[in-house]
């Protein structure tokens, strides 16, 4: 450990950010009964968040670095995500998206 850095100052911030993340997400179902949004604005949340999943999983799916990934990655994420959309068990939809793509790196493709 680096003794020019003093570790009340750090422990403070840390247990700052730790009570302020517990209090914002307890906020949440606390206030969820207080405030209400408009429907349209509820179906536009509820949109959006799909939205954003979609985009991670895009991004991570297909994307390197600063390259694509490869064709194996992709077709794992599909077979899992055809798998979900069937309603497969979770731990059947991860080991099949594991598995195919290990196979199809294993046969050599990228």
């Amino acid at each position: 450990m680096n003794p020019t850095i003093p570790m009340a100052p750090t422990l403070v911030a840390m247990l700052a950010l730790a009570g302020g993340t517990f209090l914002l997400r307890l906020s949440g179902p606390a206030l969820r009964a207080r405030v209400t949004f408009p429907e349209r604005a509820e179906k536009l949340l509820e949109a959006s968040a799909v939205v954003l999943l979609a985009a991670l999983t895009a991004t991570a799916a297909l994307t390197e670095g600063d390259g694509f990934a490869g064709v194996a990655r992709p077709v794992g994420v599909l077979l899992g995500g055809v798998l979900a959309w069937r309603k497969a068990p979770f731990l059947v939809v991860v080991l099949a998206a594991a598995a195919a793509t290990a196979l199809l790196r294993l046969a050599g493709v990228p």
